[in-house]
């Protein structure tokens, strides 16, 4: 990492989404606990890459939310008022491992979200996954973003459940309003192929472009990114880090939180004014975010679970 890399950009990050409880059945009868919800990872991420960082979600006090709480404090997340609440167990997502070592879900999930605290400084508000479908916390995340586009910008991740979102046909317009509102909008080749059947990747990106968004892209996992500015025309692909994987968990989480910690100390994303500077930015403009977050991605596919890096590991 250079020197002008060294500090994180100053402007405060609200993400606001699920925090949650995986319980993982394998066939041997095996079960295990784990806290998760994609935001949240994308909320750890920055945090351990140095940046003021608070979650907007909804937790329980029972034994579970204590567990979900302390977990994100110790990586420096700061939860925002009223996103601890007694009126509701802590949701779940319980996955059940067949001998295949295929999951079926259950969720048990409670999204009763109260208006988002976005608090002096804040500069950039991130969403995604299942916080921007499921009501009727679904109509806060709308209002946190559109405050949000006041104070500075936007980022968003599908992040595409589709067990518990409906199916593509019902989703795909709730995407396109949210996709509207936001300035960087990621997703991955599978949730692509999922909400947009048959419809080329450049095509898609295309279509964001058009309905708002200043930069798109789609990872592809071992394959890299495939990216896009509307603002310049221009749009290509960059390769995935070389590692060998443990395993995958949380590596699209860990890409947008070094994505968006890059474009963050790049003066691309903070402020109006950084929207500004995004909707004209060129290839090269972009590119070292999009290498910190192959890096920071890379990093978390060498460790079991969604383990996020802090800026020393970089």
């Amino acid at each position: 990492m250079s020197s002008a890399d060294s500090q994180p950009g100053t402007a405060a990050v609200v993400v606001v989404g699920e925090l949650l409880v995986d319980i993982v059945r394998t066939p041997d009868g095996g079960v295990a606990e784990h806290v998760g919800g994609s935001p949240a990872n994308v909320a750890m991420g920055l945090a351990r890459l140095g940046h003021a960082t608070e979650l907007a979600c909804l937790v329980g006090t029972d034994d579970r939310g204590r567990r979900c709480t302390e977990h994100v404090e110790a990586a420096g997340v700061a939860l925002t008022q009223g996103s601890v609440s007694s009126t509701h167990p802590t949701s779940t997502a319980v996955a059940t491992i067949d001998e295949q070592r295929q999951a079926t879900y259950t969720f048990d999930l409670h999204w009763e979200l109260p208006p988002v605290v976005l608090a002096e400084g804040t500069g950039h508000v991130h969403t995604g996954s299942i916080a921007t479908t499921l009501q009727p916390g679904a109509a806060q995340v709308t209002d946190a973003l559109q405050r949000g586009r006041e104070l500075g910008t936007i980022s968003y991740d599908p992040n595409m459940r589709p067990s518990i979102m409906g199916s593509p046909d019902a989703v795909r317009p709730r995407v396109e309003e949210l996709v509207s509102l936001a300035d960087v909008v990621k997703c991955s080749d599978e949730d692509l192929a999922w909400l947009y059947p048959g419809t080329p990747v450049e095509e898609v990106l295309a279509r964001w472009g058009d309905l708002g968004a200043s930069f798109t892209l789609v990872t592809r996992g071992e394959e890299g990114v495939h990216w896009r500015l509307p603002g310049s025309g221009e749009s290509g692909s960059e390769p995935a880090s070389d590692v060998i994987p443990v395993d995958t968990v949380g590596a699209g989480d860990s890409f947008m939180a070094g994505l968006v910690s890059g474009l963050l100390d790049a003066g691309l994303l903070g402020s109006p004014g950084a929207r500004a500077r995004l909707r004209t930015a060129r290839a090269d403009d972009i590119r070292p975010a999009m290498a910190r977050g192959a890096r920071t991605s890379g990093i978390t596919v060498t460790h079991a679970g969604a383990y996020a890096p802090t800026r020393e590991e970089l």
